[in-house]
């Protein structure tokens, strides 16, 4: 038995589980949530004990060491030392063309995840921020890498290369790479064994503070909304998505702004929040609930481009058997579920809004008898995910 640690540091999230492996048993999971905006949270459970408390964490080392610090607490913790730690999965975004599978974190491999750092800023940094400090407070323990784009390597040219001169292509492999595919891959796996539909056809929709949707055939990625870097596509929590490229030359050209000015307005403060003041989609549901013109439309807005994504994939693979909504937003808020499907008949989507409310942690479907479409609301478990791809890393290793 070994003992693994999961770190996957999203844009202002840091999840943890510790898992024993193979047995898949797990000792401790929590998280951190809203790192770097007031009323931050810790969430810390384990089969004895369960906490939750507001703490001040201003960026991605401290949330890990409040982590660390509660494993190994004296009647709180897990485990009794740092030694006990086998292995740590890192999830890392971006791995360019340099990596399409798991591998062990050596000095050159994180040069690489910081060669990224301008096609993932929101992410690739806290990334190797959570390397660098698993490294302080792990010494012993085996660095691993699990890269989001891996699972998008299978996207056909047709869909992966942008329409610009070839020789960017070819020189600097400019194309899309795709992200949240460790969220895609397990969810859309689930489905498939939930449908007992190998030849299957699924959109995996993964709805958190960074968004993206995926068509998934025959269990292989075959075309994703995030592309070269993490912020096309859907509109996410201060990310905007697919945008009119003029408008960048506009605010440069015409109003002044910088470069690195237009690409923080982009990726920090443009997607819902840039919309309403709120990234948080649950302060933006209750300013809703309550009248706000504002955040209502942003909300429709979400949902619209969602319904549009739907439709070019279901174009795309020639039809469609399940949707899948996951991640945070995707499991929990029944309200952009509801936009997203409502007026979806054409498709043959249609969604039993009583089970639609329900609150399950579970795989359920949500479709009423009669829709052609499964719909299904999956938890996603990246850090299992990761965890079963650092163990046979790890057990491969050993072998040779």
């Amino acid at each position: 038995m070994k003992n693994i640690l999961i770190i996957n540091s999203g844009s202002s999230s840091l999840k943890f589980q510790l898992i024993q492996m193979p047995s898949e048993e797990v000792l401790a999971s929590g998280m951190v949530e809203r790192i770097g905006l007031e009323g931050a949270k810790l969430h810390y459970k384990t089969e004895n004990d369960s906490i939750s408390e507001e703490l001040s964490v201003k960026d991605h080392a401290i949330a890990l060491k409040a982590i660390t610090d509660l494993l190994m607490h004296p009647k709180k913790g897990v485990i009794k030392n740092a030694e006990e730690i086998a292995s740590i999965g890192h999830r890392v975004v971006h791995g360019g063309d340099s990596f399409s599978k798991t591998i062990m974190i050596d000095e050159k491999v994180k040069a690489k995840i910081k060669e990224y750092f301008s096609l993932a800023p929101l992410h690739n940094p806290p990334n190797l921020k959570g390397i660098e400090v698993a490294e302080e407070l792990f010494p012993k323990a085996k660095q691993v890498a699990v890269f989001d784009t891996a699972f998008h390597r299978s996207i056909p040219g047709k869909a992966a290369q942008y329409a610009i001169p070839t020789k960017f292509f070819e020189k600097h492999h400019i194309q899309l790479y795709g992200f949240h595919g460790t969220s895609h891959k397990y969810v859309t796996e689930k489905a498939i064994e939930y449908l007992q539909k190998e030849n299957s056809k699924i959109i995996s929709i993964h709805l958190g503070n960074g968004c993206s949707i995926t068509a998934v055939k025959d269990g292989k990625s075959v075309d994703h909304s995030l592309g070269f870097g993490p912020v096309n596509g859907l509109i996410m929590g201060t990310r905007s998505g697919d945008i009119d490229q003029s408008v960048i030359f506009f605010l440069i050209e015409q109003l002044g702004y910088s470069a690195q000015e237009v690409s923080d307005i982009l990726h920090n403060q443009s997607g819902m929040y840039g919309l309403t003041g709120y990234s948080d989609l649950r302060d933006i549901e209750k300013q809703a609930a309550k009248g706000n013109k504002q955040c209502q439309l942003a909300l429709e807005m979400n949902a619209y481009r969602i319904k549009k994504y739907i439709g070019a994939y279901t174009a795309a693979m020639n039809g469609v058997d399940a949707l899948v909504f996951t991640a945070g937003i995707g499991e929990n808020s029944d309200v952009i579920r509801s936009l997203v499907c409502k007026d979806m008949e054409f498709f043959g989507i249609k969604i039993n809004e009583e089970k639609n409310k329900q609150r399950l942690k579970e795989l359920r479907a949500i479709n009423t008898e009669n829709s052609k479409v499964q719909v299904l609301v999956i938890p996603t478990n990246e850090e299992l995910e990761i965890a079963q791809q650092t163990y046979k890393l790890e057990v491969k290793t050993e072998k040779v």
